[in-house]
């Protein structure tokens, strides 16, 4: 089943529930999705595609509700963060901090980097083999981690 199935499955059962709050965000979700498809030069849609583009999408209100949290508006915070939690439902499993690390050893090898002025080219690799599966972010601090201690 399709992501798309899956969300229109979804919305339907939110309509049914009556729970506005998901019913919100899994329309944000189709909305993206329909973006996607209707993109230039788009052939089809990938999962690597949905998957960053629900990352993008769970990143965004995390961010809005830092901000929101700054300017003392819990309320707002809060929404952007209950929505940023039904979009993670629909993500993949993600990758262990520890599968990470195994993985972003392995680049390191293959790429034969060694100090951390490298450190552009070990991410280039790892963000296209771990697209989908973690986040750059983890991968950007585990790659700091492991070329500062060699």
């Amino acid at each position: 089943m399709s992501l798309e199935d899956t969300v229109n499955s979804e919305i339907k059962k939110a309509m049914l529930a009556k729970d506005q709050k998901k019913l919100a965000a899994i329309r944000a979700i189709k909305s993206e999705i329909l973006l996607l498809k209707t993109g230039k030069g788009k052939d089809g849609i990938t999962p690597e595609m949905e998957t960053s583009t629900l990352q993008k999408m769970i990143k965004q209100r995390k961010e809005s509700a830092e901000i929101y949290s700054s300017q003392n508006r819990a309320d707002l915070a809060e929404e952007e963060l209950s929505q940023a939690a039904i979009i993670e439902t629909f993500m993949p499993a993600l990758m262990s901090r520890d599968e990470v690390t195994s993985a972003v050893k392995e680049i390191i090898q293959e790429t034969g980097a060694t100090t951390i002025k490298e450190m552009g080219k070990i991410m280039g690799v790892a963000t296209k083999k771990l697209a989908g599966k973690t986040d750059n972010k983890t991968i950007s601090e585990i790659v700091k981690e492991l070329l500062s201690n060699q």
